[in-house]
């Protein structure tokens, strides 16, 4: 049985892993509506990958005894002036994450919750590559993104990305 407060954390998470997959939907629908199909095709991926971290925290609340509710997700509240607008937000998202994800640790390890520890360890690598991600995107677009042929090229190559199931085991 999980301690209290790891799980209401846990539980939090679901939904703020919701609450991303809602944000990069719709940074992904700002980047097809204005043509930019591969930022559009990145972000929809990115989607995918959040909305599935949420169905794992979810399974391993469910495994542990812990309860899941659900809430309201709330309506993603940015406005963009600029193609490069998505991608600084995303970047600054990921940090937010990262710093959810290392306060669920940090309740687990005063828990002595070794399990859930071990378990958000996948979510901390993981983490560590959004970042990493978000950043090289970003400094792509800010080396080739000004110039028309370069954000073509740099479109055409994030048209490449596939969705790839997490495989983490719970």
């Amino acid at each position: 049985m999980l301690e209290k407060k790891v799980s209401e954390l846990l539980n939090t998470q679901v939904n703020k892993e919701f609450y991303s997959a809602y944000l990069y939907m719709d940074f992904s629908n700002y980047y097809f509506e204005q043509g930019l199909d591969g930022f559009g095709n990145w972000y929809r991926v990115q989607y995918q990958e959040e909305r599935d971290h949420a169905i794992l925290m979810n399974q391993y609340l469910l495994n542990n005894g812990g309860h899941v509710m659900l809430e309201a997700v709330d309506k993603p509240d940015k406005t963009y002036s600029g193609y490069g607008d998505p991608l600084e937000f995303g970047l600054e998202h990921e940090r937010y994450v990262t710093g959810l994800i290392h306060s669920i640790y940090s309740a687990a390890n005063e828990a002595k919750d070794f399990r859930t520890m071990q378990f958000l360890d996948w979510f901390v690598k993981e983490q560590g590559e959004e970042e990493k991600n978000a950043e090289d995107l970003i400094k792509k677009y800010k080396l080739f993104g000004q110039d028309p042929k370069g954000l073509y090229m740099l479109d055409n190559e994030l048209k490449a990305r596939v969705y790839a199931a997490p495989s983490l085991v719970i």
